[in-house]
């Protein structure tokens, strides 16, 4: 569903318009998301770690190819301790603004390492050193592998489908004014759907009263 709608020129880029969408969306909707998932258009430091800072909304992304690791991330994108030890991440602290790391079982080197002793076994890292690397959702964790890879590569898909439900691979618009009205026009067709999804029955299904279902005892 569509909660913040822009029409501009084709030489803009997506960059300018996130934060003006999540702020749009918390000044009409009072709500925010908590994750954003974007392609590489949408990358900008400054503005992940202003959004991060004011709205606490993580915006995941993946690295460019000309992005240089920081440690303690290895070349393959992994975190490790300076002993090299593999880290898995904990959590992330909004007070400190930092990313914990801890030891990841099986913890193949802490029985070898010489500083077992006095070795904390978790690691923090302040995550303005690098918004996408140690940002409110790090680089290296299971949330933002699990969503850059199970849920961005829908969004391509279902902005496809939408266009051509409606037609709109077909339209070659030169008028700023007549493409937000046909903006306007699409993202209503988009709502009274699902409204009409949400509201009407759902059709039964057509072995439905061959499927076994538990008894209810009205005790």
């Amino acid at each position: 569903m569509p909660l913040s709608t822009w029409a501009v020129p084709a030489n803009r880029g997506e960059v300018l318009f996130l934060e003006p969408s999540l702020r749009a969306c918390q000044r009409a909707l009072g709500w925010l998301p908590q994750w954003v998932v974007g392609d590489l258009a949408y990358i900008s430091l400054p503005v992940q770690r202003r959004l991060r800072e004011e709205l606490g909304v993580a915006v995941i992304t993946r690295l460019k190819k000309d992005m240089h690791l920081l440690e303690p991330y290895d070349a393959q994108g992994l975190v490790h301790c300076p002993q090299g030890q593999r880290l898995t991440w904990l959590h992330y602290d909004p007070q400190t603004q930092e990313q914990w790391f801890g030891a990841a079982e099986p913890r193949e080197l802490c029985s070898w390492c010489w500083e077992q002793a006095r070795c904390p076994r978790e690691f923090a890292y302040p995550a303005v050193r690098h918004e996408i690397l140690f940002g409110q959702v790090p680089y290296d964790s299971w949330l933002a592998r699990h969503l850059s890879a199970r849920v961005r590569p829908w969004v391509e898909p279902a902005q496809a489908f939408e266009k051509h439900q409606l037609g709109l691979s077909r339209f070659f618009l030169n008028s700023l004014q007549l493409t937000w009205v046909m903006c306007l026009l699409a993202d209503m067709v988009v709502l009274l759907r699902a409204q009409a999804l949400l509201c009407s029955p759902q059709r039964p299904l057509p072995l439905g009263e061959l499927t076994p279902q538990q008894m209810q005892f009205s005790l």
